[in-house]
This record gives structure tokens, sequence and C-alpha cells, in this order.
């Protein structure tokens, strides 16, 4: 039987932190999904680290404070996959006035220290701001965020667990626990074989995502006084509907803001909706409904609509929110809460995660494992808010300067798959490069920059298994390619993985 000093449940971006953290404080891990890491919520967020500034007007001045914090650290940890967006507010008469939004973006700069560029109003006449937008927008507002690809966050996260040691079981549930005393028994089973294994871990964290309540009552046994709340949001993937490089934020007589982000040079990403679900019977899908509302809320402020037709692909997630009375989905708090039991000597501890952001990931990590080391008294100490993630290691944090370098060494490569590459993988790239030529060393090409040597990267360093996993999450090459060429790599994976 394998012994660990701490198994982790669910290997989403909280999950794959805290095996990060602890793993690299000397804990030997495990880390299980019953699924691909980062397939659920993980992988379907708007793919933005952000203080939230709608947050303010809820009060949630902390955790704003946090988030920005931390958009800072992520952004200098991995500038291969995120980094700084403007964000274009027009002002819409009869929704909040001018003077309410300059207030609460003067608000949020000095929150996040003036990190990034400090917000301004401008004129939508002028290009780029108003590019896209009806005529009748005139006057609007530009702050600064961040953004972040979502999945390969997760995976990144989970390699630099692997680095200190930690182990990963992509498409294993956990069945049965016994707690014995000072260590727990636990029972795990392969989803795809049904072959199970047992294992010994000292303390266990549950962070199940949607799943963690279920999880918590039906394996641990434990009730809570409060439970998760689970709220669907949505996006829709159509053709560019602006120029530049910025990002638009929409007010909605709702009281929601949906968001236009340019995606994958091509396309611009619109969401979210959030929709309060009973339960995960069935898997996140946009409905009707909801691509409706997209479309709609979008083709508001556009010159020209959107229709249900241009929608290229869509997606959802789960938020698992810890339920905190409120009414409405939109003013659940997106903080986190952490259920601990087994505080008594001797009796081995699980952890329960409800709620969290993607943005707060790395922090929430931290005080999840700065409340097991208790646990483990020779063990290290906090050490993540400097380090860098895998691929993330460029001088001054400049993926513009490390790209350029990079085209020099690898000249054969066209140009557009290299920075393909490079945003994937940073500065790994010339290790899966290596020893290559000329494009005919990297293998079948699928089309779009995606060649068979990479995808045997995918499987081989980042546990993917099928079509999905390296199609829309390790990339999002199923955007670029035709149905045939998503077939053949369907194909390719059922052969290897």
């Amino acid at each position: 039987m394998n012994a660990y000093d701490l198994l982790v449940i669910g290997a989403g971006v909280n999950g794959a932190g805290i095996a990060r953290d602890a793993a690299g404080r000397g804990l030997k891990v495990l880390v299980i999904d019953k699924g691909d890491p980062g397939s659920a919520t993980s992988s379907a967020s708007s793919k933005l680290i952000h203080g939230g500034l709608r947050y303010l007007g809820y009060y949630e001045f902390g955790l704003v404070r946090e988030s920005l914090a931390e958009r800072a650290r992520l952004l200098r940890a991995a500038p291969h996959i995120a980094w700084p967006l403007d964000f274009v507010l027009p002002w819409r008469p009869g929704l909040r006035p001018r003077w309410m939004i300059r207030l609460g973006l003067m608000l949020y700069d000095l929150l996040g220290a003036a990190e990034l560029k400090s917000s301004r109003k401008v004129d939508l006449r002028e290009r780029p701001w108003g590019a896209g937008l009806a005529p009748r927008f005139a006057q609007g507002f530009v702050y600064s965020d961040g953004w972040v690809d979502d999945a390969r966050l997760v995976i990144l996260t989970l390699r630099a667990a692997g680095v200190h040691g930690a182990t990963v079981l992509p498409h294993t549930a956990i069945v049965a626990a016994l707690r014995e005393g000072p260590l727990w028994r636990v029972s795990l089973q392969d989803t795809d074989t049904g072959q199970k294994e047992q294992i010994a871990a000292r303390a266990i964290v549950n962070v199940a995502g949607p799943w963690a309540e279920d999880v918590a009552r039906d394996v641990f046994k434990l009730e809570f006084d409060g439970g998760l709340r689970l709220v669907q949001g949505s996006h829709i993937v159509v053709p560019r509907v602006h120029d530049g490089d910025h990002a638009l934020i929409l007010q909605n007589p709702d009281e929601r803001v949906v968001f236009i982000l340019p995606f994958e040079r091509e396309f611009s990403m619109i969401g979210t909706t959030e929709v309060t679900l009973d339960d995960m019977a069935r898997a996140p899908a946009a409905s009707e409904g909801e691509i409706d509302y997209l479309c709609r809320t979008a083709g508001e402020y556009l010159e020209k609509p959107i229709m249900p037709g241009d929608v290229r692909w869509s997606f959802a997630g789960v938020r698992p929110l810890f339920d905190d009375g409120s009414t409405q989905a939109k003013a659940v708090s997106r903080d986190y809460k952490l259920f601990v039991d087994g505080d008594l000597p001797g009796r081995a501890p699980v952890i329960t995660v409800f709620g969290g952001k993607l943005t707060t990931h790395r922090k929430l990590a931290e005080k999840v494992v700065n409340r097991i080391i208790p646990w483990f008294p020779r063990k290290g100490g906090p050490w993540t808010d400097t380090a860098v993630l895998p691929g993330g290691d460029m001088p001054d944090h400049d993926f513009a300067l490390y790209l350029a370098g990079l085209a020099r060494s690898f000249e054969w490569l066209p140009a557009v798959h290299l920075r393909g590459l490079a945003r994937r993988h940073g500065s790994l790239t010339p290790a899966l490069l290596e020893g290559a030529r000329s494009p005919k060393d990297m293998g079948a090409h699928f089309g779009a920059g995606l060649y068979e040597r990479e995808l045997a990267w995918f499987v081989e360093k980042e546990w993917a298994r099928a079509a999905d996993d390296v199609l829309w999450r390790r990339s999002k090459m199923g955007l670029h390619l035709d149905e045939k060429a998503r077939e053949a790599v369907s194909d390719w994976m059922t052969r290897v993985a």
C-alpha cells in the first residue's frame, strides 16, 4: 500500500495549487481527479485574473485587494499564459452615472497599488477604443486587468507540483475513506478501467469543486451549516467583433456585466451568465436561453448584431460558491471557506474547501497548507509568492522579448506556429523542439501549427488521454481546425494515448 503525507481530491486550479505548495514544503503528495485535470470549472472560466470590479458594489474590499495582489504575482510568474489586458467600459445613460463609475475605477486603481496602467476617461469616437461599438456610445472609461489561459494554468501548476515530487493521478475517484487515528486508509478507483487501489494518507484536502459537498457527505460523513451554491456560467465564441487588443465590459439593466474578450487571434469570447443549478446531474452546457442572452446583450452595444448562428463554440462551467444566503446568484460571495475536521491531537485531518476563484488560487492554497502543516512540524514554510511556473522564467517577465530570441533560434518554424507554441509552453519550448531542424521533424501536421510532436508532449508530460484534452484544454486548436483535422487528432490520440 502506497503511503502519502497528503491526498488532494480534485485537480482543478485550487487542487493543483495546494499540491504544488505542499510538495514544495517537503510533503509527499498525491493529487487525484475523476476526470482530466482542470476539465470542469477551472477550464470554463472567463479566463480573467482580476480583482472583480463589480465586487466593490458588494463592499468586498478585502477580496478585491487580495485578488489584485494575486493578479500581480501571476503576471510575473507566468508571462507566457498571463498578460495585462485593457478593458473599455462604454457609458450607457440610465445605468450607473459617470461619477460613480469614475469613483469605482479610482478605488480599484488604489486597491491595486497602480500595478498596471491607471484608469481614465476616453472618447469612444476615436480609435481604437470605440472599435466595433455602435456610434451612439461616445463616452467611456478604460482600465487594466489581466488575462490567463485557465486550463494551461492548471496543467503548469500540476507540473510544478510534479517537479517537487507530487504524484498526479487523473481519471481516479475516491470511493471510501476510513480514519484510523492519525492515518486515513483510502480506496481509489480508476474511472476508466474500474480498477481499485488502496492508499494511506496522513491528511486529506477535499477540493473537488462542484462535487466537494457530495464528497464530504458521502465519503467522510460530514455535515455543514451551510453548503455549496452551484452557479453555471456560460460563454460563447464568435468571429472577432472589434479591432484592437482590448476587451469590452458591458453594463446591463439586470445589473450584470458581460465581457467581450479577444480570443485566439481570430475570435471574440463573450460571457458570462449566472444560472443557479440544483445539482450536477448533467454535464454543464450553454443553454439556448443563455446563448440568446449573450448575443442580445452584446448586440445592444455593438455596431453589428450577433446571432446564435454566429457562435463557433460555446462552453459552460459551474462555480462552486459558498452559500452565504444571498437571494441572487450574482450577489453570492466569490470568497472561499475552509472546514477542518480533525483538529484533535492524534486525529488525521480532512479539510473541505468551498468557494474560491481563479485569481486567488495560490493564496487559497497557501492558507490550506498552512492549516495542514502543524501535522508535519519539520516541513517548510510558504514559498510560492515569488516562484515562477514552468515556462515562466523569462528575463524581466517579458514574453515579447523572449519570443524574439526564440524566433532567431528556430527560423525554420513559421512565426505564427512558433508564437502559439511559446504561448502554451513558454521557456519550455526549446525542450519541446529539441533536435528538430525543419517542420518535417515535428511529425504529422494536423493544421494551424498543431504538430504530432506537441501532441506527444501533451500525452507524455501533461496527462492528456483524449482528443478534447488537447483540442480544447491543453490548446484551443479545436477552434482553428476543421472537422476532418479534429477527427485526425482523435484517431492519433486513440492510437497513442
